[in-house]
């Protein structure tokens, strides 16, 4: 029986994908992967050589085996980023930006041009709207150009405009504004405090704003944005998006079983903390993780440890390698393990769904990242919000102030133990909780309305699919 002419088209389209070497930006685009290549799509995921060096430490060489078996055509190609893998890409963050900006792309461009001289040639390029060379490369080798943010609209609608800021001197001055910032389209009002951390820093020469003006600049190149949002959740920022360049939202991007991590990566070896949950009362656990990749400093490490232990919740604290960006080994107050030592845990990762999505567990204190944000809406846990980098303080005005399913760890950027002791104590408190779990509630329905069968999440994917057919096939 002949195949209609879609079907053949889409048969042959071949996706490159390529995230950024971040957790949180790594295991979206593996989502994507999956949901593409279910479609007879061909995908080639693309990862750096470090990246795959800590991931084949702590889970098998290959993430997607299951998915290869099951008859998907993914392939697996790895690439340097121009720095050995003995180098601390996090704690020399300049450096590695430069790398990024002027070293990364040429390893990407000589990757495709491999590729594109292949039997099967690729026909789009999906790339984290961070990168600084995806119009270059893709039009080079005449490919669809796809940039994935993996991050809320309004922290992109914020990206988007912040010239803006400039022009209005509330960011890149030596003296800027401290009053409401209300002039960005699809954004009703924003404090500077609010603002993603970047357009907080006085010092704007650093590689960092040099990378967010390419990056921005590129992505007006794209042909299509999508995001790990959903329509209904951000309205007014996708509309605004929308007038500019074609945008499909496409989140949540999960696991089709929230808690299966077979096809996610982490970069650090996980500890099992499902038994020891199993003995806690329903909601009576604090979980607290502070993400994958931001910094916080000892002092405050210490303060939250204080207020922990003042508090007397148990809980499960994640503290990977290197979260403190200093030479001190314990950082917790004196006597902190012997107190706490039979009701918490202390670990250096977690599979952070499983124990989210555990009836144990009863409040999360998060730097507030975005694929945090959302696995704690699905499972209904409510949030203390302590943002540290990038979008985490836009993320937590939706949370705290717009959605109001948490609170903040603490007013401006002083935290004391006793703050930390009365807000987790709030948090868990049934009264509070009983709010913020209703207020989730609603959220979540958001969530899972999308992504039904005739949600707009799903049928935004399909539009995306057909209209990468539609331009490989104009360009081809």
């Amino acid at each position: 029986m002949m195949q209609s002419p879609q079907r053949t088209m889409g048969k042959n389209l071949h996706f490159i994908i390529i995230p950024p070497p971040f957790q949180g930006h790594i295991n979206p685009s593996i989502q994507l992967t999956l949901k593409l290549a279910s479609k007879g799509f061909t995908i080639t995921f693309v990862n750096t050589h470090s990246t795959h060096d800590k991931i084949t430490k702590t889970c098998d060489d290959d993430v997607f085996a299951g998915a290869r078996e099951s008859g998907l055509d993914i392939r697996y190609r790895t690439i340097s980023d121009g720095f050995p893998l003995t180098f601390d890409r996090s704690l020399n963050r300049e450096q590695f930006l430069e790398g990024r900006l002027h070293v990364y792309p040429a390893h990407v461009d000589e990757l495709v041009g491999q590729l594109s001289g292949s039997d099967h040639p690729p026909t789009c390029l999906v790339v984290d709207t961070f990168s600084t060379w995806g119009s270059n490369i893709a039009w080079k080798y005449g490919l669809v150009y796809v940039s994935f943010w993996v991050q809320p609209a309004l922290a992109l609608t914020v990206y988007y405009h912040h010239e803006l800021l400039k022009k209005n001197g509330h960011y890149g001055c030596t003296d800027t504004r401290k009053d409401t910032i209300d002039y960005i389209p699809g954004v009703r009002f924003l404090e500077p405090t609010d603002l993603i951390s970047f357009f907080q820093e006085t010092d704007t020469s650093t590689a960092m704003h040099r990378l967010i003006q390419k990056a921005f600049a590129d992505v007006k190149n794209a042909d299509i944005i999508i995001c790990n949002t959903m329509e209904e959740l951000e309205p007014e920022a996708i509309s605004v998006l929308k007038e500019k360049q074609t945008v499909y939202t496409i989140g949540p991007l999960f696991p089709s079983q929230f808690t299966d991590q077979s096809v996610e990566m982490d970069l650090w070896p996980d500890s099992d903390c499902s038994r020891w949950l199993d003995s806690k009362p329903p909601g009576s656990v604090l979980y607290a993780s502070f993400g994958s990749y931001a910094h916080s400093n000892k002092e405050d490490i210490r303060a939250i440890a204080d207020g922990i232990m003042v508090s007397g919740v148990s809980f499960i604290w994640v503290l990977r390698p290197g979260v403190v960006n200093c030479e001190a080994v314990d950082y917790f107050p004196d006597g902190f393990h012997e107190i706490v030592g039979n009701i918490g845990l202390v670990v250096p990762w977690c599979k952070q769904k499983m124990v989210l999505s555990h009836s144990a567990v009863g409040g999360y204190l998060t730097h507030c990242g975005w694929n945090s944000i959302l696995e704690s809406i699905w499972v209904g846990v409510p949030l203390i919000c302590f943002p540290l980098l990038g979008d985490q303080t836009i993320n937590r005005k939706l949370v705290v102030d717009d959605w109001k399913i948490g609170i903040n760890l603490c007013e401006g950027k002083f935290v004391s133990g006793d703050q930390v002791a009365e807000r987790i104590k709030l948090v868990m408190n049934r009264e509070t909780s009983h709010v913020l779990k209703k207020n989730i509630e609603q959220v979540r329905k958001t969530l899972e309305n999308a992504v039904g069968s005739n949600g707009t999440s799903r049928v935004n994917f399909e539009n995306f699919v057909d209209d990468v057919q539609a331009r490989s096939f104009a360009k081809n």
